[in-house]
């Protein structure tokens, strides 16, 4: 096609800087679902009687002769405008360019991509999910192990108070239980079908396009033709949760590395999972975890590209949310799964040093805050008063916690303040720290009483999630089963 100018199309800087990443992309992204789409349309349109089964049978049968692998390697040469348009031009080899045209009836590129993207999207959404519910298993499994385990819980980097490693653990458990709810509403709302909105206000053929919509898999339909394709929120929702999600999980593999430190000492990776120093022949450095940090900030920076891309563009079909942008989406959610995929395999096979752990937990004055509780729920003190007791005994003290030295401190603060002092026994058992976690029998917690029932809750959601995951790939697949087998009877 000459231009005023006498150039042909594609000229070769849009062909090189356009065109071919384009064709490029959609092979390696979206051939599958556009092929999937063509099945489904086609048959959609003979029921309805669009289409006759004869041509349908010449082109159903062009579609099974389509060589994938062909396509995949074929080169950008130009002679046509992308992917679709390849493809059309083999269909009409093999069944004749009258009946490959007759597929193109009733739909545009427009909901074609659209379907397509969302195709590839949902399936995305579904493999970040399984892996999050995967993470979601191991940590329970650790934290379940590590129920009674002691820790030293941190507030602004610095030992606060104790608790358990089942209880910290159950924190990033809630995170992940959220983290997932998020991926499942967008699923829902990515999963409804846009194929025959056409170019954007539908067509005048009578097509069903809750048919289409059933046979990809589809929950139902992108009812308003003009939003199904121009509409973004199906992309802007999907990678708002997954930069969430991936935050999460940068904040928590921080911890871990802080715990691989030869200073806190309390988490240890396998060999699999570290790697040496080419010069300092004693390193074992946990290069995994920095992986997964990475992997997660990029995926949550390409996320928030996303939504910096589509920001302030024209509610209408235009390609800013489509050939260019697609990649970075699906880019996004690669890195996210492959970061959320590496921390549960290098978790598979840590170690957690609980007696150092615990060590940690009953020193460094930690315990004190139940000291002060007890001596305001026991004592009858005014807590206010009661933390200035314990306040000016870690001061005096001077950084060198003491049990027996703390609670020689109270009693004398009690008595010159008038107050009958509590037995030195009550005084020393409020600065253990197994004690300190035994009487937080509030819900949420980390006693026993607390924990466990909620180890177990996570467990039952988790098989739940679970089992929702396994039902929407069963479903898709029974999708693709049902509409390859309608589309083979109808060809015979």
């Amino acid at each position: 096609m000459a231009t005023e100018s006498g150039s042909k199309f594609p000229a070769s800087i849009y062909r090189d800087t356009v065109l071919t990443h384009v064709f490029e992309d959609a092979k390696r992204l979206f051939l599958p679902a556009m092929i999937e789409i063509d099945y489904a349309h086609l048959l959609m349109l003979t029921e309805q009687k669009i289409v006759s089964r004869e041509a349908a049978r010449a082109c159903f049968a062009a579609l099974d002769s389509l060589d994938l692998d062909a396509i995949r390697v074929a080169e950008y040469d130009g002679s046509v405008e992308d992917l679709f348009f390849l493809i059309e031009r083999k269909l009409a080899a093999m069944c004749g360019a009258e009946n490959a045209g007759r597929i193109h009836t009733a739909r545009s590129r427009n909901d074609i991509d659209m379907t397509m993207y969302r195709m590839v999207l949902r399936a995305r959404l579904l493999s970040v999910a399984e892996a999050v519910i995967a993470l979601r298993a191991r940590l329970l499994e650790i934290a379940s192990e590590h129920r009674n385990a002691l820790m030293p819980a941190y507030t602004h980097n610095q030992p606060a108070q104790p608790t358990i490693m089942g209880h910290y653990l159950m924190a990033m458990v809630e995170v992940l239980e959220r983290d997932t709810e998020r991926l499942i509403a967008a699923y829902a709302r990515v999963n409804r079908c846009p194929l025959g909105a056409c170019a954007i206000t539908t067509t005048g053929f009578p097509i069903k396009r809750g048919r289409t919509a059933e046979l990809l898999g589809f929950s139902g339909l992108q009812v308003n033709s003009y939003g199904a394709i121009a509409s973004v929120d199906y992309l802007t929702e999907s990678c708002s949760v997954l930069a969430t999600a991936m935050v999460n999980l940068g904040r928590f593999v921080q911890e871990m590395l802080l715990w691989s430190t030869a200073e806190f000492g309390f988490l240890r990776l396998s060999d699999a999972y570290v790697q040496i120093s080419s010069i300092m022949p004693q390193k074992r450095n946990p290069v995994p975890l920095e992986h997964v940090r990475i992997l997660a900030s990029r995926s949550m920076s390409e996320s928030q590209a996303v939504l910096n891309s589509l920001h302030n563009t024209p509610f209408a079909d235009m390609n800013d949310s489509e050939d260019s942008l697609q990649p970075l989406v699906d880019l996004a959610f690669h890195d996210g799964l492959r970061a959320l995929t590496l921390l549960e395999g290098a978790l598979s096979e840590a170690t957690f040093d609980t007696a150092r752990m615990e060590q940690r937990a009953q020193g460094d004055f930690l315990p004190v805050t139940e000291l002060a509780d007890t001596l305001a729920r026991e004592g009858g003190i005014p807590f206010h008063q009661a933390h200035t007791i314990v306040s000016s005994a870690v001061r005096v003290l001077n950084g060198v916690y003491d049990r027996d030295r703390m609670v020689a401190f109270v009693t004398n603060a009690l008595k010159e303040a008038g107050v009958t002092p509590l037995e030195e026994n009550r005084l020393r058992l409020a600065l253990d720290a197994r004690n300190f976690v035994a009487v937080r029998t509030v819900i949420g917690g980390p006693a026993p009483s607390a924990l466990n029932p909620e180890i177990a809750r996570a467990e039952h959601q988790r098989t739940d999630d679970a089992a929702w995951c396994e039902a929407q790939r069963r479903h898709l697949q029974e999708a693709h089963e049902k509409l390859h087998t309608a589309a083979k009877a109808l060809a015979e």
